[in-house]
């Protein structure tokens, strides 16, 4: 355990924690960036609002999402894949921010991973009580790219499972300004967030942002 969900984080900034051998938590990683961040997402915000996507089984996410970037994900009846499109404006989702992608080459080097250049960055907006079940990121044209995300906001207790659903999960605290990086031989790794406690945030307040960079196409 690194750090008290009700107190502040216990690990010394900065540092990086192993998940597996190439995978990682570099601790408070994007904190001086996040003033960068936040204005970047409000510019994302105004052409591609908040939405709840809906899983091909017919349930509604309880985190609300956004995208930016050549592609986005997205969720309907029809399954998970990446589109050009944002279907609600039926236009080109925004670029991403120059600071999305300056931390996302910067944290994948401090991991491993020299020459990352991600063409989409999933927004996901989280509540007391929301959730993000285990699962694996496979929607991606190819798996040699690795999978930067960032934590802002509330802390968030985060799922690191092995390469079956069944394998037992690692709880993982994540505080705000923290990154976590997989790819390689952890790139197909299971991985949620439990239900989010009411933990107010002194910047954000009840919410926790995350940032999930990816090379997609």
């Amino acid at each position: 355990m690194t750090g008290d969900l009700f107190g502040e984080p216990l690990a010394t900034p900065g540092q990086r924690e192993a998940l597996g051998a190439q995978a990682c938590v570099l601790r408070g990683f994007a904190g001086a960036d996040v003033p960068a961040l936040l204005q970047a997402l409000e510019r994302v915000l105004q052409p591609a609002p908040w939405r709840h996507m809906t899983t091909p089984g017919g349930f509604t996410m309880s985190a609300a999402q956004t995208n930016c970037g050549p592609l986005g994900w997205v969720s309907d009846r029809r399954g998970y894949r990446y589109a050009a499109w944002d279907p609600l404006s039926g236009q080109p989702w925004p670029a991403i921010p120059p600071a999305f992608e300056r931390l996302a080459r910067d944290a994948a080097a401090a991991a491993g991973f020299q020459g990352f250049e991600p063409d989409a960055c999933l927004v996901n907006r989280y509540v007391p009580g929301a959730r993000l079940s285990l699962h694996q990121d496979k929607d991606e044209t190819d798996y040699e790219h690795p999978i930067v995300s960032v934590s802002l906001g509330m802390p968030a207790v985060f799922l690191w499972g092995g390469r079956e659903r069944a394998d037992k999960a690692a709880r993982v605290p994540l505080f705000h300004g923290d990154v976590v990086v997989w790819g390689g031989v952890d790139r197909l790794r299971f991985h949620g967030v439990l239900p989010l406690k009411p933990v107010p945030h002194p910047l954000l307040g009840e919410q926790r942002i995350n940032l999930t960079l990816r090379r997609a196409g």
